[in-house]
């Protein structure tokens, strides 16, 4: 009986299509690369000035301290979250000479829940 089963289970799979992914046609679109799908992939690089790194990173820079080409600016991004309550990470920017030198993402306990 269970013979029976199986052997129809089996007739039965081979005879409906195989539901896999198929590759990308030569010449057409092609996946991203693994480092484009990290979720940690930010798109600064050093050397940029404060206006680039603000349109790269899509959220305004907020001024923390520092002389004039000197500063720390702290960029807002927001990562979503769920419904309730939305999820933004801290990103602090360091400019010398008035290009981007570093920077430093703030993953702290928000301090509403301290």
């Amino acid at each position: 009986m269970k013979a029976a089963a199986l052997a129809i289970v089996l007739v039965a799979g081979s005879l409906m299509p195989a539901a896999a992914q198929h590759l990308a046609p030569i010449g057409g679109p092609t996946p991203p690369p693994f480092t484009e799908t990290l979720s940690n992939n930010i798109p600064l690089a050093f050397g940029m000035g404060a206006d680039e790194a603000a349109q790269a990173l899509g959220v305004p820079l907020n001024y923390v301290r520092g002389r004039p080409g000197e500063e720390i600016f702290l960029a807002f991004r927001n990562i979503g979250g769920s419904g309730l309550f939305i999820k933004k990470d801290r990103l602090f920017l360091q400019f010398r000479k008035g290009r981007l030198a570093g920077w430093k993402g703030d993953w702290g306990h928000n301090w509403m829940w301290q």
